[in-house]
């Protein structure tokens, strides 16, 4: 059996298993894979959000020498929010390396590394369950509501910051007539929308993002005003093999069949909803990643993810890998967020 002490090697410490962390290839989500999230590392336990509230407005004619109407300073507020603590860890009793360890074979470290790996980011690893945390997090911040492993909100960004969350949109989808153009109107209402609320965020190559529901995606796919649109087009081979789980560009939106965890509910989009927000848009979504509770990383910028090893000193009869993550995903601009329901 392989002596705990293996553990007490450069390879295992603090430093380099924090290091083998950020070069693992992390557990594929959308809204990782999209990018919209701009990182901020920060050397504090907390997050300053600064909000100015500029705005246009039209200037009172006047009498030639008449004194000049004065231009209101932006109000301004700032707001401090502590970065959120993920944790999860792992035991390997001494026991469950019987076999692995050959006296003065260097294959041992090799073994015991690769027993690591599996733990920290095997399709099980607790890194896995680390990225859909994350992934949560996400989900919930282009919905405007951060929301625990348990379901209970962590942040309601539309409440931090003073405003009200939009309506939903009835997509009218059970209207079948492609004559009524009742989905590009729609359409249009969200994308005219997120523009008037952007207060300087929507350039040139932003644009909408729906993540849909199954339920909602399956009845905008099949309904006559958007299958009309794509017949007669390269695309319309999409309509007859199917597209779950897919995505299409229509009225200004692109839209995409959120596939979440199996269960339906975990991390998911009821299925006769969409949720809008837009991409490529500056700074509306970051993630702020704080630093570590440990000594090696007290005042340094954060990292996405650390990982240690803690050994029973005492009968060296266990090791625990342990991962730990310091995130805040938050919007700066929740009135853009838009949702619809599909009937």
């Amino acid at each position: 059996m392989p002596a705990l002490d293996i553990f007490k090697s450069d390879a295992f410490t603090t430093t380099s298993l924090t290091t083998a962390l950020q070069k693992t290839p992390y557990q594929p989500q959308l809204l990782g894979q999209l990018g919209i999230f701009e990182p901020v590392p920060i050397s504090t336990k907390s997050v300053m959000i600064e909000e100015r509230e500029g705005k246009l407005s039209l200037i009172q004619t006047s009498q030639r020498g008449a004194p000049l109407a004065q231009r209101e300073t932006e109000k301004r507020k700032a707001r401090s929010f502590p970065a959120l603590r993920i944790a999860k860890g792992d035991t390997i009793m001494a026991d469950e390396l019987q076999g692995v360890r050959a006296f003065g074979s260097e294959n041992e470290l090799m073994a015991v590394q690769a027993e690591i790996a599996r733990r920290y980011g095997g399709p099980t690893g607790i890194l896995r369950d680390v990225e859909l945390t994350w992934e949560n997090m996400r989900l919930g911040a282009v919905q405007g509501i951060v929301t625990d492993a348990d379901g209970s909100t962590l942040f309601n960004w539309f409440t931090e910051f003073g405003v009200s969350q939009a309506a939903e949109i009835d997509f009218d989808l059970d209207n079948g007539s492609p004559a009524s153009g009742a989905v590009r109107k729609n359409c249009n209402a969200v994308v005219r929308a997120m523009q008037r609320a952007a207060q300087g965020a929507w350039v040139p190559g932003t644009r909408v993002i729906g993540l849909c529901g199954d339920n909602f995606f399956d009845d905008l796919t099949a309904h006559p005003e958007v299958r009309q649109t794509y017949l007669n087009t390269q695309a319309a081979a999409e309509l007859r093999d199917g597209n779950a789980f897919g995505t299409f560009n229509y009225g200004g939106i692109t839209w995409t069949n959120y596939r979440g965890t199996d269960d339906g509910s975990t991390v998911a989009v009821n299925t006769d909803k969409a949720k809008f927000f837009p991409a490529g848009a500056p700074g509306v979504f970051q993630v702020a990643w704080a630093p570590a509770e440990f000594m090696p990383y007290v005042n340094t910028l954060g990292l996405p993810v650390y990982g240690m090893i803690v050994i029973d000193k005492d009968r060296e009869a266990w090791a625990k890998p342990e991962v730990y993550s310091y995130p805040l995903f938050y919007c700066t601009r929740p009135t853009m967020l838009q949702r619809a329901k599909r009937t």
